[in-house]
C-alpha cells in the first residue's frame, strides 16, 4: 500500500534534463515505455491500481523505500537513484550511519558536492581499502 495524504507538499522535483517535475509523472513514463499497464505494475509491485494511480498523480508518496526498489528493478533502473527522487532514504543508510555516528555523517559531509566521476573514484579507492582490510 501507498500512503495516501491530503496535505501534502507538491511532488518530489526531479532536476534531471528532459524528465518531467514529479516522482509520480516520472514513474508512468517509465512504466509505460516499458509497456506496464498500471494495472499490471501495480500487481507486481504489490500495491492496489487505485494506490499506484495515487503515486502516479502525485496524490500519494510511495510508503516504503522496499516497494520503490521493486519498482526500479522492474523499470531497470537503479534502485538507489529512484529511491531518492521518490523522496526517501535506502533502508540500509540509517544503521550503516548509526554504526559509525561521527565518521559516517563527516564523510558524507565532505563528500557532498564533489562530481559523480570524484564520488566514483572514491568509492572505488573505498573498495580498494576494503579488500585491504580482508586481506
Amino acid at each position: 500500500m501507498f500512503k495516501v495524504s491530503t496535505a501534502r507538499k507538491p511532488g518530489v522535483k526531479i532536476h534531471m534534463a528532459g524528465t518531467p517535475n514529479t516522482f509520480g509523472q516520472w514513474l508512468r513514463e517509465k512504466r509505460l515505455a516499458k509497456g506496464y499497464t498500471l494495472r499490471k505494475f501495480a500487481e507486481l509491485v504489490g500495491v492496489s491500481p487505485t494506490d499506484l494511480s495515487h503515486v502516479e498523480q502525485g496524490a500519494a508518496d510511495p510508503r516504503t523505500a522496499e516497494r520503490v526498489k521493486t519498482m526500479a528493478e522492474l523499470l531497470e533502473v537503479h534502485a538507489d537513484e529512484m529511491i531518492a527522487l521518490a523522496g526517501r532514504v535506502p533502508e540500509d543508510l540509517p544503521e550503516i550511519i548509526q554504526r559509525q555516528p561521527t565518521e559516517m555523517p563527516e564523510l558524507l559531509r565532505e563528500a557532498s558536492g564533489l562530481t559523480g566521476e570524484q564520488l566514483r573514484k572514491l568509492t572505488a579507492h573505498i573498495r580498494k581499502l576494503k579488500e585491504k582490510g580482508e586481506k
